[in-house]
């Protein structure tokens, strides 16, 4: 860790559940607990953290292949 002009260490923020913002627990890391834990598996199965594609035109696919 660097040293400020103070001469005390930064301190990083404690890691929180991305779920419900709490702090962290080790055994269900990054989550609090195992119900956070599986509330994001089940957005996961959802389809909840899906990137939204934009398709091409099938013209424009085929250009230039001939």
């Amino acid at each position: 860790m660097s040293e400020g002009t103070t001469g005390k260490k930064a301190v990083k923020p404690a890691p929180r559940c991305p779920t419900c913002g709490k702090p962290a627990v080790p055994d269900f890391k990054p989550f609090c607990s195992a119900r956070c834990r599986d509330v994001d598996l089940g957005r996961w199965l959802e389809g909840a953290y899906a990137i939204p594609a934009v398709e091409a035109d099938e013209d424009e696919d085929d250009e230039g292949r001939y």
